[in-house]
Formats: C-alpha cells, sequence, structure tokens
C-alpha cells in the first residue's frame, strides 16, 4: 500500500541483467481512484514490445483488472501474495473497516513487522519498510485500506487470457489462504509457487523470488 518502487532494489538486482525491467510507484500524496491508478499503469507498460505484469500486495487486484484488458503485447501475469478479494476475512475484516481511519496512528515499525511476521527480517528491511509506510500521506494509506478491504475482482481474473503465475508466502500473515483457493476455482489453470517467507516476499527472498520469476518469463520466451 506503500505504493513505494525502491523496496524492490534487491530483487531487481537478483535478475538477470538480459531482463529489462521497470518499476512503477505510485503517488504517495494524492488519493487516486481505481481508475486512475490503473491508466498510471497503462501508461508506463511498453507499447508493443511484449512484457510481463509482476504486481506484489496491494498492486495484485488493480493488476488482474489491467491484465484483464487482454493487451496484445501481454504475455503473463505474475501475482505475489496477492488476493482478487478481501485479505481479510470475517470479525477482522468488519473490524479493519472500522479501524481504518485511525490507522495513521498506529506506527509504522508496527505496521512493519506485520508484513515480515513469521520471517527473520533484518533490520535493515524492517527500516526501509517503515520509511517507505512513513512516506506516504495519512490519507492515502486509508484510502487504500479501504480499497483492498472492498476489492473483488475474481470476474476480472476469469476473463484473463496469458497465463498466471501465484508466488505464495508461506508463513503469510496478512493474506488469508482462502484467498488463493478462490483464485484458483476461478482460474484452475494458474500455477503457484510457496516460498518459505512472510508477505513482503520480493523484498524478503528476493534471490528466490527471482528464480521463480525467471523460470516463468523464460517459458514465455520473454526476456
Amino acid at each position: 500500500m506503500h505504493g513505494s518502487g525502491e523496496l524492490f532494489a534487491d530483487f531487481i538486482v537478483a535478475l538477470p541483467t538480459s531482463f529489462e525491467t521497470h518499476v512503477l510507484s505510485y503517488p504517495n500524496d494524492i488519493v487516486l481512484s481505481t481508475p486512475e491508478l490503473l491508466n498510471l499503469i497503462r501508461s508506463s507498460v511498453p507499447a508493443s514490445e511484449p512484457f510481463v505484469i509482476l504486481a506484489e500486495s496491494f498492486s495484485t487486484p488493480l493488476s488482474i483488472q489491467f491484465a484483464a484488458t487482454n493487451l496484445p503485447n501481454l504475455k503473463g501475469l505474475i501475482l505475489c501474495a496477492g488476493f482478487a478479494t478481501s485479505p481479510l476475512r470475517g470479525a477482522t475484516r468488519i473490524l479493519g473497516r472500522y479501524l481504518s481511519p485511525f490507522l495513521p496512528l498506529v506506527p509504522a515499525g508496527v505496521a512493519g513487522t506485520i508484513m515480515v511476521s513469521g520471517s527473520h527480517a533484518s533490520q535493515s528491511i524492517l527500516g526501509r519498510l517503515r520509511s517507505a509506510i512513513n512516506s506516504v500521506r495519512p490519507a492515502v494509506l486509508v484510502d487504500r485500506v479501504r480499497s483492498v478491504l472492498d476489492c473483488d475482482v475474481l470476474d476480472d481474473l476469469r476473463r484473463i487470457n496469458v497465463p498466471v503465475l501465484y508466488i505464495q508466502a508461506s508463513h503469510d500473515r496478512i493474506v488469508h489462504p482462502v484467498c488463493l483457493e478462490e483464485m484458483r476455482h476461478m482460474k484452475p489453470e494458474m500455477e503457484v509457487a510457496v516460498l518459505n517467507g512472510a508477505h513482503v516476499l520480493l523484498q524478503l527472498m528476493p534471490r528466490q523470488s527471482a528464480e521463480v520469476v525467471v523460470r516463468f518469463a523464460r517459458r514465455l520466451r520473454i526476456e
């Protein structure tokens, strides 16, 4: 939800130099609607070159909606620790709705700790997460939390014509496992790779995540 592209630096370094990458950052000071965020994505993808979208966490519903337009040069979609409906379920989801206005009062360090819960994250990673969260205007964070709690893009997922890979964090404390079950029910052919890490996989396990992404992309002849 912080929308910072800086946190992907280690992952990009882990990719082969033959891979051309472009990291999209979301504005951290203005509230953008879903259509506005989709326009931002649309303006950032290649006009004619073949490409694969890799989206993590908050960006996964957006990438699903975008991929559902089935651009002719889109060759694949990778969803990392993602969801097509609210990642929180039951009472937790209801509580999240009521407490979302108070999110800015939660210390960034606490939010970062939840993201890496279940793993042995370094102080460097925790510090970068804390800095990224603190850089976002509170109203923007609250709006993004609400959009996550209310999202439902399962129908969009069904309409995607390109191969889809889901990278699951085995110790994810944020995305409920039922999210993946729903997505596989809607798209049975979707591939799944499981990594032994927490929610922010691309930050915690950049080398292992890169290996999974490279294998998928090379099968699509993208490099």
